[in-house]
């Protein structure tokens, strides 16, 4: 006899032989017992699972002779017919290679006239989304309400595109995959049919490189078996298809373990060089992290892992946590899609390997927080307080403006009157600020808040406001700050400020100042700016040249003569600014005018 595949070979020819397809059969053998026949059915699933399969058995059930049965005899003509595809009454069509709506119309014309020698006339039409929209539309009057012996089976590996019309008018049945336990139990039963020796690990690893799909299992497991010699072993499969076993990767594993990457490096040469490509290498090595993920986690069912948990390194295990393989597995798969488009993938995946080396020294987010917060334990035991893990509520630093009395000589600047000496062995710096930072940084405004008290000079009512708008408004106290002299005269406090823009800024906290300051002083009174222009003395004309050429260099000029005789000079001038927007231009046209002149 000719050789037959062992897809074809062990094709289920009756419904106690599907595999995982539990939920399907027991619907359609009650139906058939009951005489529940629909006159249109959809199988849909991903391919390999047995969706043609089901719809030959389905056939056989209900042309039997001794039938319609759950049961085919599997002797009688029909059976037979159906079996080996000759039946004139079953029809299987492909859907892929008759796509348009003249296929349709055959098939509408010809179902016109009853079956030759069966009880139905039944139609399989497999990959029927390949069908085109005309020809869907074609046939939906014909399934809704087709001849009362017309059936018609359909099959799909892409469900969404069959249309709504055509889902509506039949009974729907989904196909699953298989488990690798069920594939590698029908692969047991397939070698001990031609007599061939199987490890359970070879056959492991057959289960799951099929994905599910018991087509794709027996496909593999004839390859298989064509170069074992009737005795299929994982080391011939590693060898002959050009895997990396578990032993190579253990072995680079160690390596990095050990943060030796010139011998990882090495190794992976040697791997490349037997042949192995660099995705399956990848591929591989993502898988073999995966399993030893999997018993960091508890699992060792044999068939998740593929390989026996003996076979996995106890080094490898005992150094890699779960955070550190998390990050290995998610490396590998990052590399799988990278090297499609990398100048070199051996550049990518010695680089992925290398990171590996360094692998042990990863510290998560956790463990970085765990140990701050064990640290500020540590700092804090000098001060009899324990920080809890949830972080403390900031702590906002207050630091008052510096003042700089310009007009007093040999002033002093706050920090260096505050009294602040630096200790040793001091408390550590989160107590510091706990503890002393009103007393140390405050120093300059060290004294209660006065209130209500009219007999407080100007100098000491702008000194109290600022500090009271330290801690509330720096900026507000800022402005105030930079004013010059205060004057009272009939309730009214008037600041002198230098330009526009100061004048601006006060007049815009003009309420909040007034406020404040009847508050302090007792009395009810109005805080207002204005702006003091400068006078300069007149030059005299006889200015050394040299005095000119700084002048001219530093764009400044002469505003007045020291008593020495020697000038001062000073930096460009300022404009006095207008409120009138309109005299902008001509103010700058007029110091253009006068830098001219050399005015």
């Amino acid at each position: 006899m000719a050789y037959e595949v062992t897809a074809t070979r062990r094709r289920p020819q009756r419904f106690e032989d599907l595999v995982g397809q539990e939920f399907v059969v027991a619907t359609l053998k009650n139906a058939i017992q009951s005489g529940k026949i629909a006159h249109a059915y959809l199988f849909s699933g991903p391919r390999g699972c047995g969706k043609t399969s089901s719809a030959r058995i389905l056939a056989k059930a209900l042309n039997c002779a001794h039938g319609p049965s759950a049961t085919p005899c599997e002797e009688c003509t029909s059976c037979k017919e159906i079996t080996k595809g000759s039946s004139l009454d079953v029809i299987e069509i492909d859907g892929a290679s008759n796509t348009g709506i003249n296929d349709v119309r055959q098939i509408k014309d010809e179902i016109m006239f009853p079956p030759n020698s069966s009880r139905y006339k039944i139609y399989i039409i497999d990959e029927v989304h390949m069908l085109s929209t005309p020809a869907f539309n074609a046939l939906l009057k014909t399934i809704e309400e087709p001849p009362e012996y017309a059936i018609f089976i359909f099959a799909t590996t892409e469900l969404h595109k069959v249309p709504a019309t055509i889902k509506s008018r039949c009974q729907q049945f989904h196909f699953r995959l298989g488990s690798v336990e069920q594939i590698k139990g029908i692969l047991e039963k397939a070698a001990q049919e031609i007599g061939v020796q199987a490890e359970d690990e070879a056959l492991y690893w057959i289960a799951r490189e099929s994905t599910g799909s018991f087509r794709d299992a027996y496909t593999l497991f004839d390859q298989v078996v064509a170069f074992s010699d009737g005795h299929i072993t994982y080391e011939k499969i590693r060898d002959k298809l050009g895997l990396v076993g578990v032993e190579a990767l253990n072995e680079i594993s160690e390596y990095c373990v050990d943060g030796n990457a010139k011998s990882a490096l090495e190794k992976i040469d040697d791997l490349l060089s037997s042949g192995v490509s660099i995705e399956q290498f990848v591929s591989n090595y993502a898988d073999y992290i995966r399993s030893l993920l999997l018993i960091e986690s508890g699992i060792q069912k044999e068939a998740l892992l593929g390989q026996n948990v003996e076979r996995f390194s106890k080094k490898v295990l005992s150094s890699w946590n779960r955070v550190m393989l998390e990050r290995a597995l998610s490396l590998f798969l990052n590399l799988y899609r990278d090297i499609r488009y990398s100048l070199s993938p051996r550049y990518e995946c010695e680089l992925a390997v290398s990171r590996l080396c360094w692998l042990t020294k990863y510290v998560s987010a956790p463990e970085i927080k765990a140990a701050i917060d064990q640290a500020k334990n540590l700092l804090m035991q000098n001060t009899g307080t324990t920080v809890k893990n949830d972080a403390p509520p900031k702590k906002e630093l207050h630091f008052p403006p510096i003042p700089r009395d310009e007009g007093k000589e040999g002033s002093e600047r706050p920090f260096q009157s505050s009294g602040y000496q630096k200790k040793e062995n001091s408390a550590p710096v989160t107590a510091i600020l706990e503890e002393e930072q009103s007393s140390k940084f405050n120093s300059f405004y060290d004294t209660e808040i006065v209130r209500n008290n009219p007999s407080l000079s100007i100098e000491e009512l702008k000194k109290e406001i600022i500090k009271e708008l330290n801690s509330t408004d720096k900026l507000a106290a800022s402005i105030l700050y930079q004013t010059k002299g205060w004057y009272f005269e009939n309730g009214v406090i008037t600041a002198d400020v230098l330009s526009l823009y100061a004048k601006n800024q006060v007049e815009s906290r003009e309420r909040q100042y007034s406020k404040l300051l009847s508050e302090i002083w007792g009395k009810n009174v109005k805080f207002v700016a204005r702006i003091v222009e400068t006078h300069t003395e007149k030059v005299p004309e006889n200015i050394p040249d040299v005095i000119k050429g700084i002048c001219e260099s530093v764009r400044g000029e002469i505003v007045s003569v020291m008593a020495s005789g020697e000038p001062e000079v000073k930096k460009a001038p300022v404009v006095a600014a207008s409120a009138d927007s309109d005299n902008d231009d001509s103010n700058s046209e007029e110091t253009e005018e006068n830098l001219e002149d050399g005015e």
